[in-house]
C-alpha cells in the first residue's frame, strides 16, 4: 500500500507539471559545419530568457527576453551593456512542399522520451529529423511563432501538423537530401525543473536602452 501511494504521488506530481507547463532551464548545443555553441533557456510561466554563449569561453555573448503573454521580444548585449526591443522577423517562404512523416521509433533525450518525426523537402534538398517530446514544454511553440526565425530548423518544425501544445524537439538534425551531409544539429543536454528566480527576466542594472 505504501509503495502504491508513493507511485500515485509521483504520477500526480508529473501530471501537475504537465498541466502547468514547464518551468526551469534547458541547456542545449547548437552545431554547424564550422563550430558548436551552448545555449540556455530559462522558463517561468510566460517568460523565457535565452542566453547564447560565446564560441570560446564561458561568457554570454547575447540574450533574448521573450514575454509570450505580451508578445514582446527584447535583446541584451552584455559587451556593450545595452538592451532594446527585437522585431519579429518576416517568415521565410518555403520552396516546394514539405513532406512530414511521424515515425514509430522513440529514444530518450536528456531523460525524456521523444518520438521521431521527419520533414523532407525535395525542392530545397533538405531533410530534418526531429525527436519530439510531446507534453510539458508549452512555451516552445508560442516562442517559435513569436520569433519567426528564418532558419530551417524552426521553419520546418512549424510544418508538422497536429502536435500537442507542449511539443518540443529535444534533438534535431538537418541534412542535405542529395548526400546526407549534416548541416546543423540541436540537442538538449541538460534539463532542470527548478524554476528560475523572477529577476532572471529583468533588464540588468546599468544597461542603456538602444533605440533603433
Amino acid at each position: 500500500m505504501k509503495k502504491f501511494l508513493v507511485i500515485a504521488s509521483v504520477l500526480f506530481s508529473l501530471s501537475e507539471i504537465i498541466a502547468q507547463g514547464f518551468n526551469g532551464s534547458i541547456e542545449f548545443k547548437y552545431a554547424t559545419q564550422k563550430d558548436t555553441t551552448t545555449n540556455m533557456y530559462y522558463v517561468k510561466d510566460k517568460l523565457v530568457k535565452l542566453d547564447q554563449y560565446a564560441k570560446k569561453g564561458t561568457g554570454i555573448e547575447g540574450s533574448f527576453l521573450f514575454d509570450l503573454g505580451a508578445g514582446e521580444i527584447k535583446f541584451l548585449n552584455p559587451k556593450r551593456k545595452i538592451w532594446g526591443k527585437q522585431k519579429s522577423e518576416t517568415p521565410q517562404v518555403i520552396k516546394g512542399k514539405c513532406e512530414v512523416r511521424k515515425g514509430t521509433a522513440t529514444k530518450k533525450i536528456a531523460g525524456i522520451k521523444c518520438t521521431e518525426y521527419t520533414v523532407k523537402n525535395v525542392d530545397e534538398n533538405t531533410i530534418i529529423t526531429y525527436w519530439i517530446a510531446d507534453n510539458q514544454f508549452t512555451f516552445f511553440s508560442p516562442l517559435i511563432k513569436l520569433w519567426n526565425r528564418k532558419d530551417k530548423q524552426s521553419i520546418y518544425f512549424g510544418q508538422i501538423p497536429n502536435l500537442p501544445a507542449g511539443a518540443m524537439p529535444l534533438l534535431s538534425e538537418e541534412k542535405t537530401l542529395s548526400d546526407g551531409k549534416l548541416l546543423t544539429k540541436l540537442e538538449a543536454t541538460k534539463i532542470d525543473t527548478k524554476a528560475p528566480d523572477a529577476t532572471t527576466f529583468d533588464i540588468p542594472a546599468g544597461y542603456t536602452k538602444f533605440d533603433q
